[in-house]
């Protein structure tokens, strides 16, 4: 039987431990090691209960001698928690994923007397301990132009991840996409006066789903700590109904689609959006200055209709709903009374 404790020394490596069937998390931080020393009763926002009866011996091998120290812990730091928070500690071998610190050293982020923040955190702020170790995720945030308010919201880390162990990879409470979307299914108003969408209801109704929401896979667009880009996307894709083709505004969706959808005005090969040889991808979105961006035509998440096909489009600055009405055919279909008058396509066409 494996004592996890023992590998302490092997923790600090960062990356990823696998050992006893257990993964234990790591980070390539370097914070520095806090004081555990008392703070004064009116700094304390928490008290560790035996501290606050005055009942050192708990912990410690005396009382308080003459020379004003209880002494030595009795015990290893996590061993010495487990007696009393067994309830932690079974969590931690129980489940497949667990927090470094919380299996080598409780007080890594725990004052074992009292502290300024809840739950005996030492830092005020947990998102502020949490960025103490994982340093590329503090970088992340702060270099970010477009941040995810559930990273910097008051309870920031721990909206996604539990701190001592889970049963899923980068120790989540749920998996990846239930996740988000447990916060992204609100019809309610966020700070800003937006109603987001409630992507809950949005894929319930609509059984057309992109390939990465078929996957379940929010990371395949979007970044989850900050981004460069808009909608907190991986990489570029035009925010606007109009824009000039250039391949590198759609570096995006290019990560999967095929650039030559966009590029030959005549083709028999790269999609079935084309008339006969004439390619419609082509002649919508492959224009200098008013090229009509993927969202004209397609709903990014899900849609009633095939290839994500639009019921309506926002247009213009007041947001008027713009009909699209698409209707498939066996070798193509047709838009009617929409941004032109019916134009119907046939890709078997010679």
């Amino acid at each position: 039987m494996i004592n996890l404790r023992s590998f302490a020394t092997a923790l600090l490596v960062a990356g990823t431990l696998v050992t006893g069937g257990l993964v234990l998390t790591t980070t390539s931080g370097t914070a520095g090691n806090p004081s555990l020393a008392p703070l004064p009763d009116d700094e304390a926002v928490s008290s560790h209960a035996p501290y606050l009866a005055g009942q050192c011996g708990m912990c410690h091998d005396s009382g308080v001698p003459a020379d004003g120290s209880p002494g030595a812990v009795t015990q290893e730091v996590a061993e010495l928690c487990a007696t009393c928070h067994y309830d932690i500690d079974q969590e931690l071998h129980q489940r497949s994923v667990a927090h470094a610190p919380a299996i080598m050293d409780c007080t890594a982020c725990h004052n074992p007397h009292n502290s300024p923040g809840a739950s005996l955190l030492v830092e005020k702020e947990p998102k502020n301990l949490c960025l103490g170790c994982h340093g590329e995720i503090q970088q992340a945030i702060a270099e970010a132009a477009v941040q995810h308010d559930a990273v910097i919201d008051d309870a920031a880390c721990l909206n996604c991840h539990n701190p001592h162990a889970s049963d899923i990879q980068h120790l989540l409470t749920q998996l990846p996409f239930d996740l988000c979307v447990s916060c992204h299914s609100s019809d309610q108003p966020v700070e800003d006066g937006v109603v987001r969408t409630n992507f809950s209801q949005l894929l319930e109704e609509n059984p057309y789903h992109h390939g990465p929401v078929e996957g379940k896979d929010c990371s395949a667009c979007h970044l989850t700590h900050g981004s460069q880009h808009h909608s907190l996307l991986v990489d570029e894709y035009p925010e606007r109904f109009y824009a000039p083709y250039e391949p590198e505004n759609y570096a995006l969706c290019y990560r999967c689609h095929n650039e030559e959808n966009m590029a030959d005005p005549e083709t028999t090969t790269t999609t079935r959006f084309r008339d006969g040889s004439r390619n419609l991808h082509y002649l919508h979105v492959n224009k200098p200055d008013r090229g009509r961006t993927c969202r004209a035509c397609h709903e990014v998440h899900a849609s009633e209709n095939p290839h994500q096909i639009r019921e309506a489009v926002p247009f213009g600055p007041r947001g008027w709903m713009l009909p699209v009405n698409f209707t498939k055919t066996d070798t193509g279909g047709s838009c009617a009374r929409t941004c032109h008058q019916t134009e119907t396509y046939d890709y078997t066409k010679e």
